[in-house]
């Protein structure tokens, strides 16, 4: 029996998947894996128990991702499964900034009588523009991304883009007419309007900074719908201050900007949405369910992809380890000198961290394997 933690609110339509096999248990002493969503994982003292960690959810900012890998604890999340319901939000963020709707709202609700003649006489100060033929640079062109750039298309905007990394399934998905910049400068003086579609990490955190928000056009709209720490507050600040930037629109209210005139401030309703939270919960409970039962490894951002295939009816051995030379010579000498036949073997790396599956044609002695398998480099092992 598989034991199942939930930390947030769980859609039920994910957690009804799990069969007689699992067990929904409170606390995560004994759990062999946990589904999250935004609680706060860095201070939890992990079991020897927990083998997986699913958010449901596309970012792993709350999850201690590189002790998971330490433990041999896969982190698994979920990309795409919230792209439609963020995708709409931009485009409705989009929408608003351009007809200046946040503002002419909250001018109406003062209104008090005669408001139709008032309202004739004060919507000249709140005309927008239409944002057809307006240019939207898109920065990150991943599951989001893709999907924003192709709906302001739709809506007659001109798109161009820039992702240095970018997959080839997004290309593909990508319209062919959304013009690539191989260069942010080369990409921002042309855009009325920029959506930033990153991860946060190392390498992206404070990238858009004076020069950058500097570099688009005056009076631009500045949109942020992935981590707040991915633009400079104080720069961006400077930049509405000084007119530079119309608006900033995010997702991500923090101290640092709240009152700052000219940002619009949203509440992390990115993926709030009753289909996002059900789409995100279904991907997250089928990624547990598949790597508890057979090994198989699917959007985890600590370990390798690794396409097993339904486990073998006799034994199947996964083994967690350091991507360093010898280990595998090792576990199958080991397994030969067990007089055992292995019928298949898959071995994937991902950095630092490898996942090797052994189907053996006999069963083994899990106190053997166990003792055979301690040497140097390898984190844990598993019989399933």
């Amino acid at each position: 029996m598989y034991k199942i933690a939930t930390l947030n609110k769980i859609s039920p339509k994910g957690m009804t998947l799990l069969t007689d096999a699992y067990d929904v248990v409170e606390g995560t002493d004994a759990a062999n894996a946990i589904v999250v969503r935004s609680a706060d994982m860095h201070d939890i003292v992990f079991s020897k128990e927990l083998l997986a960690i699913a958010r449901a959810g596309a970012g792993v900012n709350n999850i201690p991702v590189d002790k998971c890998a330490e433990r041999g604890i896969v982190v698994f999340n979920t990309p795409g499964a919230n792209a439609n319901a963020v995708k709409e939000l931009v485009i409705a963020s989009i929408l608003m900034a351009s007809r200046n709707l946040v503002e002419a709202i909250e001018w109406t609700k003062g209104l008090g009588e005669d408001a139709a003649s008032a309202v004739e006489k004060g919507k000249s100060k709140f005309a927008g523009e239409e944002i057809k033929g307006k240019t939207l640079g898109v920065v990150g062109l991943g599951y989001i991304g893709v999907m924003v750039a192709n709906a302001a298309e739709d809506l007659g905007m001109q798109v161009v883009g820039y992702d240095p990394f970018l997959s080839v399934k997004a290309a593909h998905d990508l319209s062919s007419t959304v013009k690539i910049f191989e260069t942010l400068d080369a990409m921002l003086p042309s855009c009325d309007y920029v959506t930033i579609h990153v991860p946060s990490n190392s390498d992206t955190n404070g990238m858009f900074d004076y020069a950058l928000i500097d570099a688009m056009k005056n009076k631009g709209v500045l949109l942020n719908f992935s981590r707040d720490k991915l633009v400079v507050a104080d720069d961006l600040k400077r930049a509405l201050a000084e007119k530079k930037l119309r608006l900033y629109i995010t997702d991500f209210p923090t101290d640092d900007i709240l009152g700052t005139p000219g940002a619009v401030l949203i509440p992390h309703l990115g993926a709030s949405t009753k289909e996002s939270e059900e789409n995100c919960a279904i991907m997250a409970v089928d990624q547990i369910m598949n790597y508890l039962e057979h090994g198989i490894i699917e959007n985890s951002v600590n370990f390798p992809t690794v396409h097993a295939g339904v486990k073998p009816g006799v034994a199947r051995i996964c083994v967690m380890h350091k991507n360093v030379p010898n280990v595998l010579g090792r576990l199958a000498g080991y397994i030969a000198e067990m007089g055992i036949n292995i019928s298949n073997m898959i071995n994937k790396s991902k950095g630092d961290n490898a996942f090797t599956i052994l189907d053996l044609d006999d069963a083994p002695d899990e106190a053997k394997i166990t003792e055979a398998f301690a040497f140097e480099g390898v984190i844990s092992v598993r019989i399933i």
